[in-house]
């Protein structure tokens, strides 16, 4: 069966940090990019990071470059979403998703290139 399972969300203070995983199964996760997204309460989904299949390239949004850094570890069968200096702004439900297609820039929000979705994880930044 196979699963994707977001943990390490929460609520943090502005300016503060945190770490996203994403337990992946049922599935050979070095055959599959990883990418991460959020849902804001009355906003579109925003695809804001991918990371790539075989030399680990990574992609951002504009909206998070120089602060949230993506990586996996095939061995565990984790990907990451690192969040620093977080803001009010980036309060939302995230997702990893995992799919087999090429991470560049362009495609990092092409959620009908994912074919798995974790249910997500409430990350709340507010003081």
């Amino acid at each position: 069966q196979v699963q994707l399972v977001e943990s390490g969300g929460g609520l943090v203070q502005p300016g503060n940090s945190l770490r996203l995983s994403c337990a992946a199964s049922g599935f050979p996760m070095d055959a599959y990019a990883f990418g991460w997204f959020r849902q804001a309460p009355g906003k579109e989904r925003e695809g804001i990071s991918c990371i790539a299949i075989h030399d680990y390239t990574t992609h951002y949004a504009e909206s998070v470059e120089g602060r949230f850094t993506i990586s996996r570890d095939n061995a565990k069968n984790t990907a990451y979403l690192q969040m620093n200096s977080l803001k009010p702004e980036d309060t939302a439900v995230y997702y990893c998703a995992a799919g087999r297609f090429t991470c560049r820039a362009r495609t990092l929000s092409r959620g009908n290139y994912y074919d798995y979705w974790g249910r997500g994880t409430q990350v709340t930044v507010s003081s």
